[in-house]
């Protein structure tokens, strides 16, 4: 992979330059992947989560994910407009590549689809994070909403926090992972798992749910248990460590990586490894209904006590206090794995403008939830966080502008690195 960039610059020098990542190869930027997530040095990697699931015939149909193992399907042309419009990352929200049930073997299905998704990454010029949401023991539905109201339960699976086995599964699957992504030049992270979420679901979401909120509560009556995430991604971190030492390892919190979870993850002792969050605070206007009518700046129930307070720029800051705290206390990288907003939310290009502008002056790396492909059947019923389509609920195609898309544009207009400009 290497090569051929190396190959595609000489090409450009010669010819004069294909885009706006194809310079001359004099103009290489030499730096370590690592690099690329100093906050020191401001935010370098801005762009958005693709995602994709198992496909589940029985449940899904044959047309609603696409015909394969992993859906819905990507198109390069999906790549290629997201790299178009400024992003210079993608963050792969993907299945695991090894089995969810025993014996929790690989799943070439799987690794083929991840092998595809990347090479059309590459040919888009845009970096990479690999990211796991399911894996041994672990189903896609304990992070869908409607848990069971939809899903056959039959598909349930949170075994990883009770069963061994499938936390010594979910080890080797990194290590198998790492061991053949760690010469790929555009793989800049690995992203162990994505929402870890014991403090809700057990093991067992069905019949012994926890439905534990506080963190201090859980790290009293669970740390140092099988439910302990803290136990097992340092695990995962020194297995991937053992084949590749130099790829950025991202590690988010239990509470599906919220922010006030983030203070009880423990460091994993690895000095390469950036500490992650999903912004979606306040969730209640984040993820409203177009009815809702939760407008930015406003008045809202910030903290859930019962009492509407200021919901502005201010109250945003003051989250994010939590941030400043770990860095500070820490020495800690961090980075904000996934983050957005409903595209019908009043204020919702505003709201964002000020997350970004608080991204940009603490140096942070950021993936917007989520880049929505272009295959139709899924494109048109999963829509709330598809930007292109404009404020309109019931809109379901690209609007040619925004104000979401003017902030977005704007903000993913100040990348500079790219794959066919650095040279690690």
């Amino acid at each position: 992979m290497r090569r051929l960039a190396i190959l595609a610059m000489l090409v450009a020098a010669a010819v004069g330059p294909a885009g706006p990542g194809a310079l001359a190869s004099d103009k290489f930027s030499p730096v370590s992947k690592f690099s690329l997530w100093d906050q020191a040095a401001g935010a370098q990697l801005r762009g958005a989560n693709i995602f994709q699931r198992r496909v589940y015939p029985k449940m899904d149909g044959s047309t609603f994910l696409g015909p394969g193992p992993v859906g819905p399907p990507v198109a390069q042309i999906d790549l290629d407009r997201l790299s178009a419009m400024g992003a210079n990352v993608v963050l792969i929200s993907h299945p695991g590549i090894f089995t969810e049930t025993p014996s929790h073997r690989l799943d070439a299905g799987i690794m083929d689809n991840l092998d595809r998704l990347l090479a059309m990454i590459e040919k888009a010029d845009m970096f990479a994070v690999i990211g796991f949401r399911s894996g041994p023991g672990r189903a896609e539905f304990t992070i869908a909403e409607g848990l069971g109201d939809w899903a056959d339960p039959g598909y349930l699976n949170d075994t990883v926090w009770a069963e061994t086995a499938a936390r010594d599964a979910w080890t080797e699957m990194w290590r198998t992972t790492a061991r053949h992504y760690r010469d790929n030049s555009i793989v800049v992270g690995y992203y162990l798992m994505i929402e870890p979420n014991s403090n809700e679901h057990g093991s067992d979401v069905l019949q012994d749910r926890l439905d534990i909120w506080d963190p201090e509560e859980f790290e009293r009556r669970y740390g140092g248990s099988a439910y302990d995430w803290n136990l097992l991604h340092p695990k995962i971190t020194r297995a991937i460590r053992r084949v590749d030492a130099d790829t950025p390892i991202l590690v988010g919190g239990n509470g599906y990586s919220a922010i006030d979870w983030l203070p009880f993850v423990k460091s994993n002792g690895d000095p390469r490894t950036v500490y992650t969050v999903h912004q979606y605070m306040p969730f209640d206007y984040t993820h409203q209904d177009p009815d809702d009518a939760i407008s930015y700046p406003g008045q809202l129930d910030i903290d859930g006590d019962g009492s509407a307070e200021t919901f502005d720029r201010n109250a945003v800051e003051d989250l994010f206090s939590t941030l400043d705290d770990f860095s500070d206390e820490r020495s800690a990288t961090l980075a904000i794995a996934e983050f957005g907003v409903h595209r019908w939310a009043p204020g919702a290009s505003r709201f964002l403008a000020d997350q970004l502008d608080m991204f940009e002056r603490r140096g942070l790396n950021n993936m917007l939830w989520n880049w929505q492909v272009s295959y139709r059947e899924f494109a048109e019923e999963v829509t709330a966080f598809n930007f292109r389509f404009g404020p309109d609920p019931e809109n379901r195609a690209d609007v040619t502008s925004s104000a979401l898309i003017d902030v977005i544009r704007r903000h993913w207009a100040r990348n500079e690195k790219r794959p066919s400009n650095t040279r690690f």
